[in-house]
């Protein structure tokens, strides 16, 4: 798979501060690419160099093998944390406004708009002023402007705050269906559920440098601690004392006299197998699975290695 991006060795400092040291990143075509890293870690300075809202002080960006020009900003879609609606506005008024500037001519733009009004259930929105709708609402309105001329690459800087379970899951499959027609997703985000779900792969900035990239499977299973749970029935003292040095005790629960959950480390090389020949004796096995971290597990870690807290906590720098 050819890559839609190529980030090769940016850098970009605002006076004495360092918002992107040296970072390098390849975005495949139609994949969804999860942009991750704390705040004020540099990923909008860095959406704001793809989108040529400002350029790098050093380094290249490629798009489609080509260096990044004007001309390709017709070719992208952005949708900002901080949306940008005129809230005097009337929707569809402002809808048209909005694709007219990234192309479409104003009949094409209003047969469009109207078909992703119908299939939003938002019908009744056109000629209501933005003031007049929610968070969520203006939300939709912005996404729909945003892949109205069809971008091959679409950047979305958190698309899912503000949306209630039902609409975020809207927006999701749209995405998912996007990308199946071909398009490629930056997905910038601090929710690692929706990573998990959503993204092929990914790339974790933190204090303006990339720490890790790579796909989300292979990033998971680089993560791996060989620990395993197990289900079984017996007494947690044989489970226990069945144990050999190979293995520590992390946890255990026990939901009644006979029926026990244990989460066990294996220790150098020891294997599944060992665990298992050591306690079958003593125990029936009723479930018995690996623990592969998470990517919530994986960030926090990533991360906090120099000492910052995140995920809802304040960072003490800023972009």
């Amino acid at each position: 798979m050819s890559n839609i991006l190529s980030i090769r060795n940016i850098v970009k400092q605002y006076g004495k501060h360092t918002a992107l040291n040296n970072v390098s990143i390849e975005i495949p075509e139609q994949s969804i690419f999860g942009l991750l890293g704390p705040n004020g870690a540099g990923k909008t300075s860095l959406i704001r160099i793809i989108n040529q809202i400002t350029g790098p002080d050093s380094g290249e960006v490629y798009f489609k093998g080509e260096k990044l020009k004007p001309e390709h900003t017709a070719l992208i879609g952005y949708l900002p944390e901080e949306r940008g609606l005129y809230r005097k506005m009337k929707v569809g008024e402002q809808c048209i406004y909005l694709a007219r500037l990234k192309g479409l001519k104003k009949k094409d733009a209003e047969t469009k708009l109207k078909a992703w009004f119908e299939k939003f259930e938002m019908g009744g929105w056109w000629n209501k002023k933005i003031e007049e709708l929610s968070k969520g609402m203006q939300q939709k309105v912005q996404f729909i402007v945003t892949i109205l001329h069809e971008p091959e690459l679409l950047i979305l800087d958190e698309p899912f705050s503000g949306f209630d379970p039902i609409n975020a899951n809207l927006i999701k499959n749209e995405i998912l269906e996007l990308r199946k027609k071909g398009a490629t997703i930056i997905f910038s985000t601090h929710n690692m559920g929706s990573v998990e779900e959503l993204c092929d792969n990914i790339a974790l900035i933190h204090r303006a440098e990339k720490v890790l990239d790579g796909s989300v499977k292979e990033i998971r299973k680089r993560f791996r601690t060989n620990t395993y749970t197990v289900n079984f029935n017996g007494t947690m003292m044989g489970f226990t004392n069945a144990m050999w040095a190979g293995a520590k005790l992390i946890d255990h629960k026990s939901e009644d006299a006979n029926t026990h959950f244990a989460k066990v480390q294996l220790l150098a090389d020891n294997k599944p197998n060992d665990l298992l020949q050591a306690v079958l004796p003593i125990a029936q096995i009723t479930a018995f699975n690996e623990v592969i971290p998470s990517m919530n597990d994986i960030f926090i870690q990533s991360v906090q290695k120099e000492g910052i807290t995140v995920l809802g906590t304040q960072s003490n720098y800023t972009e």
